[in-house]
């Protein structure tokens, strides 16, 4: 960018820029808490203190030369409230908005609420802020836009070039989630078409010659490269790697014996174990405890870490453990990239991790476990390399290292593309299978979503999007299916009943699970309480509906075992979801007063492909398919009577696929709400 307004840049002593450690994400675990080791100190001390101040230089230059700028730095480096910033003081602002981007709506505000303080203003002035339904940005003064990935895909709508934009960074690109793929895939477009937008790609850890290579214009040889990588290293100690000798059958049991051999025979240094998900953590939170009770010594501070931890327990791992004490931190996979926890010095990594897998075949989205990637291990092994030299266990034999994939798959690759392709087409891009995605998925996955897109009635036999089924689709913030759901619930006269379930599909569990054992009973009770013979959906209507009449109080909330900020929060959801119906998608907001077979005939006409029956061998399988399927042992119907026919949301892979958030249906209702999918000869052949 040349302007009289921009200094200039010498390019900086060091011009090894393309360094940086490749790794992938391994997990949806993700948190929104940010630990700063530095509140003690100014805001300006602070801000000078980040790793990623003495870079500045170099960061302005590069953008000043090349279009796109692959920033690669550790988290907590500060390049998320730091970077825009620096553009803001050095004028470039002056080109037009400096918009960035988070994978997560409490990320962007947040964030946008930090940079404020630190220039001494309240968000909504220089610095805006702007997720769905909420926006606080003011078009005269706001310069520096944080927003969810969503929001910037949806103004492309309205300008696809977002000429209001001249930089754009998009934050958190390891994630590598559907809506980050399709935010670059769409600003390499506009990039061709407007050379003066300067692109930021910002990272914890990703494939930056990936996505040098990807936004990477130049059309010769011989020209200038039109994109460049700038690692902000931090400093590393080197780490000894062991690998079991044997295969291990339990990974949960071996990681609790490793760390009992760590703490009884290594030096002192606290322990991070890697383990899949909030439930193995749990579990070896009281292996571990019963070690420590059966020992009669208290030498150990054990403490989880997962996204879904309170922020006052997850800051108690990032504080020391009394003097003789060792910590040890069982955390799922935002230890990997999303929060950096001091004094590690032993790491073990039991080699798997939860992935959401899409089947073509079956045209559905499972949760399974799979071996992690080479490029995983290694950022967890980075973990035991921060204050000294460190040492890493890895839970599987050195054989099946080499066996590992370089990378995992990102989101592109291994999802239903159902959104995505609804939103190209809403931009106008008709042809889906040409589009340019970072990482292209495969063709098959694209065929089954415009397959699913064609059953639910959102695209025509041209591919095209209908009016207004289509079109309402694209514009709704969740999956077609709950989408065409919402859209026949207008005309079935229970938009208010399957509005509610929409908003308690879009939380986490608002179930309370204690670990203690009278706790644990009490609220398998309560529960009880509000299950219904329906299923789980008709279940989270009367939570909700509970919730409500009880004035949403915590104190209701307590004595239910039930997660108040998770009812809050889906409270929110469905006040905002009725004004956006109401005001612009002339959805008229009607009750069945309590009529639970419209509800369900409602549910069956969004999600008539996950419908599943009842084999003569006991086991469930899908009608169209045949894949075989059991129910979920979360579910209200798992101990009850096995039902006949089913409408499942969701299925999980672990040791069997189960079905999750199941409703009970009648087989005749699929060939009569969905007659252009089943054949009653089809569903009878099936059944028998």
């Amino acid at each position: 960018m040349s302007s009289s307004r921009l200094p200039k840049f010498l390019k900086p002593d060091d011009d090894s820029f393309s360094s940086e450690r490749d790794a992938a994400p391994s997990d949806d675990h993700v948190t929104s808490f940010v630990f700063n080791a530095h509140h003690s100190l100014s805001l300006a001390a602070q801000r000078e203190r980040l790793p990623i101040r003495q870079y500045r230089d170099q960061i302005l230059y590069c953008l000043e030369n090349y279009q796109t700028l692959v920033l690669v730095g550790e988290t907590g480096s500060g390049k998320s409230t730091q970077v825009p910033q620096y553009l803001y003081e050095f004028g470039w602002h002056s080109k037009g908005l400096i918009g960035v981007t988070e994978p997560r709506r409490i990320s962007a505000i947040t964030l946008a609420d930090r940079v404020a303080t630190e220039r001494g203003e309240l968000s909504g002035e220089t610095v805006g802020v702007s997720i769905r339904f909420v926006s606080k940005c003011n078009p005269d003064t706001t310069k520096i836009k944080y927003m969810t990935e969503g929001i910037l895909l949806r103004e492309m709508l309205a300008d696809p070039l977002l000429t209001q934009y001249g930089v754009i960074m998009v934050d958190e690109a390891h994630e590598r989630s559907v809506l980050t793929d399709t935010v670059l895939g769409l600003l390499k477009k506009i990039a061709r078409k407007r050379p003066s937008l300067k692109i930021i790609i910002s990272s914890a850890t990703v494939d930056a010659e990936l996505f040098q290579e990807f936004f990477n214009l130049k059309k010769k040889k011989d020209e200038k490269d039109s994109s460049v990588i700038l690692t902000v290293e931090g400093r590393m100690y080197p780490y000894e790697v062991f690998y079991s000798e044997e295969p291990c059958p339990d990974y949960v049991k071996a990681t609790v014996a490793t760390v009992m051999k760590i703490h009884r025979n290594e030096q002192r240094g606290d322990i991070l174990a890697f383990l899949t998900g909030q439930e193995e953590v749990l579990k070896a939170l009281d292996l571990l405890r019963e070690h420590q009770d059966a020992s009669g010594k208290d030498d150990m501070l054990i403490l989880p870490m997962y996204g879904t931890l309170p922020n006052t327990d997850q800051l108690k791992v990032f504080f020391s453990a009394p003097k003789g004490i060792r910590k040890i931190i069982l955390a799922t996979n935002i230890a990997e990239t999303s929060v950096t926890i001091p004094g590690i010095v032993y790491v073990i990594d039991c080699g798997i991790v939860k992935l959401n897998w899409y089947s073509a075949d079956s045209t559905t989205n499972s949760l399974v476990v799979v071996p992690t990637s080479k490029a995983a291990a290694e950022q967890r092994a980075g973990r035991a390399g921060r204050i000294r030299s460190g040492k890493v266990y890895r839970l599987y034999t050195e054989d099946e290292w080499e066996k590992l994939p370089d990378h995992t798959p990102p989101e592109m690759r291994r999802t239903d593309l159902c959104s995505t392709v609804l939103f190209l087409k809403a931009l106008g891009i008709d042809n889906i299978l040409r589009f340019t995605f970072p990482s292209p998925p495969p063709a098959k996955n694209l065929l089954a979503s415009l397959e699913t897109l064609y059953a639910l009635e959102a695209l025509d036999a041209d591919g095209s999007l209908t009016t207004p089924v289509g079109y309402f689709l694209a514009e709704m913030p969740f999956n077609a299916m709950l989408a065409k759901m919402l859209y026949n619930a207008g005309e079935m006269g229970c938009s208010e009943e399957i509005l509610t379930i929409i908003a308690m599909l879009q939380v986490q569990s608002v179930f309370s699970k204690p670990v203690s054992g009278q706790a644990s009973i009490r609220a398998r009770i309560a529960k009880r309480n509000f299950e219904v013979a329906e299923g789980d959906l008709i279940t989270l209507l009367n939570v909700y509906t509970a919730f409500v009449d009880n004035d949403r109080t915590k104190e209701f909330c307590g004595r239910n075992f039930l997660i108040y900020r998770n009812l809050k929060r889906a409270h929110e959801i469905k006040t905002q979801l009725c004004s956006m119906l109401e005001r612009e998608l002339n959805i008229p907001l009607l009750s069945c007063n309590g009529n639970v077979e419209t509800i369900c005939r409602c549910i069956v006409s969004g999600f008539f492909p996950y419908a599943a029956y009842l084999h003569h061998s006991g086991v469930y399988r899908t009608v169209r398919g045949n894949t075989e399927l059991a129910i979920h042992p979360i579910s209200c119907l798992y101990t009850e009577e096995q039902p006949q026919w089913v409408i499942f949301c969701e299925l999980m892979h672990t040791t069997k696929l189960f079905m999750k958030d199941i409703t009970v249906i009648k087989q005749e209702w699929l060939t009569e709400l969905a007659p252009h999918y089943y054949h009653k000869i089809t569903v009878r052949d099936r059944f028998n």
